[in-house]
């Protein structure tokens, strides 16, 4: 099938590609002698951050400023809570795959609440009636089953990630599940792709607050991230395991607030190799 691309989107994608054809020079350079033992693989890691750093800059986090620089707030809102919901029959599945039957029909619960009540997801309506946000993926649902993490790696343009949890979201790719399963099952390819980046473009902008928090506190970003991700997913995976066996609850509602799924840990962590 032929495609023409806007003369306008093509411009911006020429003014990119020096930027990525650098940062792509640049992700060979990294060198480690001593890496951490959570990160066996930091050389490679770091000149990736690196990369998606620069596309980040460079592409993404412009648009994200933009937006929500001019998106007036009940719009963000509305369209954050919009892909809340459809990510939560995902998550409502892997709770079932969990053998957490409670919280699966508590999610399901959610989504047709806010899909009726709460006008088609705009507005959290479960979430002001106490009905609390339950995240989960097939990566947690791997760790719950036992699946060791296996060492921290980052994905271009994906960032943070560990062999299982990459490994995981291949899956979804592969099998053409995953949070925004609904969106891909859309037949209007341009509407279908609308959403998508509209998706893309919320999850940046509403990490913009602690993006900016690590650049003020982080003596290095690449570990305080690295450490902030594996710390959250440790415990969201114990968090179901204690759910599971009946312990009292250490769950979501007692864990760290992260800011949806950007890790901000409470204090700085060391630089790698000391």
């Amino acid at each position: 099938m032929n495609s023409i691309i806007p003369p306008a989107q093509a411009l911006r994608l020429a003014r990119l590609a020096p930027v990525l054809a650098i940062a792509a020079i640049a992700a060979g350079c990294a060198s480690v002698p001593n890496p951490n033992p959570a990160d066996p693989w930091e050389s490679y890691n770091r000149s990736m951050y690196q990369f998606n750093d620069t596309v980040d800059r460079a592409l993404l986090k412009p648009i994200a400023s933009g937006y929500a620089a001019l998106t007036p707030k009940p719009a963000q809102t509305c369209i954050h809570n919009v892909f809340n919901n459809v990510a939560d029959v995902w998550s409502a599945f892997n709770s079932f795959f969990q053998g957490r039957g409670v919280d699966f029909f508590n999610t399901l619960g959610r989504v047709l609440f806010n899909s009726t009540m709460g006008l088609g997801g705009c507005i959290d309506v479960a979430s002001m009636n106490g009905s609390r946000r339950i995240s989960n993926d097939l990566g947690v649902t791997l760790g719950v089953w036992g699946l060791k993490s296996g060492p921290y790696v980052v994905l271009p343009f994906l960032g943070s990630s560990t062999l299982r949890d990459g490994a995981a979201t291949a899956s979804e790719f592969a099998a053409g599940v995953g949070a925004y399963t609904p969106i891909g099952f859309i037949d209007n390819v341009p509407l279908r792709n609308s959403l998508l980046g509209m998706e893309i473009i919320d999850a940046r902008a509403n990490l913009l607050e602690a993006d900016k928090l690590v650049s003020e506190v982080a003596l290095d970003r690449y570990s305080f991230i690295r450490d902030a991700y594996l710390q959250r997913r440790k415990a969201l995976i114990r968090g179901k395991k204690i759910q599971i066996n009946g312990v009292p609850d250490q769950s979501e509602d007692s864990l760290p607030d992260y800011s949806d799924d950007t890790a901000v840990p409470a204090k700085p962590a060391k630089q790698a190799g000391q």
